[in-house]
């Protein structure tokens, strides 16, 4: 199916590694010029050289979201690198980098940082690139959540709740945005392959005495997850979401949370 997606422009942030390097590739093997984002210089060129050699159109911006300053030096690089922005996807974010987890062992300084990388940041690009969207008649800003926004757990206290802000303030823009041609949705991942999950799986198994067997592992933790797929997501499943949610073919999805949890979500929604 064509996506029509052929000479759309999107800024994937976070899009040095993981989901958002996938989400940017898959977006790019669409037909969409895209700039892709990151705070390493190396990483970032290693990904855009990817997509380049892909035949797409690419740019590069660096920049540290979670300050008005870095915003502002990426939406700019964005905006003119191909003359605009049609498709914002805020990918970027993190936790707390502390090791204590618990709810009474991260710092309130911790919460400030952990939503100044979700939230704010992408309040930042949304308040920069989606007017020009609005003006135009046409956009797409889609936000990729996580599991740990709907399904609270007693770790990472101020990383769920950062989250559950970025679901809420979807649903709260898209009313904002109403009848302009500019959607915004909210794609939640549950357990994806990514190399940081990967990392997870080799020390969970070596606690367990079982040396280097990380599919033992996942094995283990899909049976405690409650999903009704039995295997672990990957990096694409989330990007042929998003591509979707970004093409002109979604045009009558708005203000949704789409879980892409493989079933683990027992609750309705």
């Amino acid at each position: 199916m064509d996506l029509q997606l052929q000479g759309k422009r999107a800024l994937v942030t976070g899009s040095s590694s993981g989901i958002g390097a996938g989400i940017a590739k898959m977006l790019a093997d669409e037909g969409v010029s895209v700039v892709v984002h990151g705070r390493n210089e190396e990483r970032l060129a290693r990904v855009a050289a990817e997509i380049a050699e892909r035949g797409a159109t690419v740019a590069s911006a660096i920049g540290d979201l979670a300050t008005d300053e870095g915003a502002e030096a990426v939406a700019t690089v964005a905006l003119e690198a191909f003359g605009g922005i049609d498709i914002l996807v805020n990918n970027a974010g993190g936790a707390s980098e502390e090791e204590k987890k618990s709810w009474f062992d991260v710092d309130v300084s911790e919460w400030v940082a952990t939503y100044q990388k979700n939230v704010i940041a992408a309040g930042r690009l949304i308040h920069r690139l989606a007017p020009p969207m609005r003006e135009r008649g046409w956009g797409r800003i889609i936000q990729i959540g996580s599991a740990a926004g709907t399904i609270p757990t007693s770790a990472q206290p101020d990383y769920g709740p950062s989250k559950a802000a970025m679901i809420n303030m979807s649903l709260g823009l898209s009313k904002a945005l109403s009848s302009t041609g500019v959607t915004v949705n909210t794609v939640t991942p549950g357990m994806i392959m990514t190399a940081g999950l990967m990392d997870f799986l080799l020390v969970f198994a070596a606690k367990r005495g079982w040396g280097d067997d990380t599919a033992r592992a996942a094995e283990y933790i899909l049976k405690g997850t409650g999903q009704t797929v039995n295997r672990i997501g990957q990096v694409e499943d989330i990007a042929f979401a998003v591509a979707y949610l970004a093409s002109p073919r979604a045009s009558f999805v708005n203000g949704v949370n789409m879980h892409l949890d493989g079933g683990g979500t027992s609750n309705i929604y």
